[in-house]
């Protein structure tokens, strides 16, 4: 019994996700990554740099990710109805991941993790715009 109950349960989200995102593109498992990285280097900045851990601050930058997942879904549900083979969804998993490894990478340097110059520099000019 507990199996059947495992099964469906699996069942019912993996129908959930099929629908949400259609085929499951790995450019969403990298956002998923770097969307948990992001926030474990975040925590760990904050307790580096002692600016102490804050609930509130935790909960708001998961319901950002939350969001940036429901727009991902909306972007796919818009390719389903204009029938652009996934270009919507596409460009906002890329949008998100750029942001996101950009954020990973400025909570390495306040970790103290070494980054390559040049990097930086690159960084500073993706702030910019």
């Amino acid at each position: 019994m507990p199996n059947t109950i495992v099964c469906g349960a699996s069942a019912v989200i993996g129908s959930l996700l099929v629908f949400s995102f259609g085929r499951w593109p790995e450019s969403l498992t990298v956002l998923l990554i770097a969307m948990g990285i992001d926030y474990v280097t975040g925590i760990t900045a904050a307790m580096r740099t002692k600016r102490g851990l804050s609930s509130t601050i935790g909960a708001w930058g998961l319901a950002r990710k939350g969001i940036m997942l429901l727009v991902v879904l909306l972007a796919h549900r818009m390719d389903i109805l204009l029938d652009l083979n996934n270009i919507t969804m596409g460009g906002t998993i890329y949008f998100y991941l750029a942001n996101e490894l950009i954020s990973i990478t400025e909570n390495l340097g306040e970790i103290g993790v070494p980054m390559p110059d040049r990097l930086r520099q690159l960084i500073q000019v993706l702030k910019k715009k």
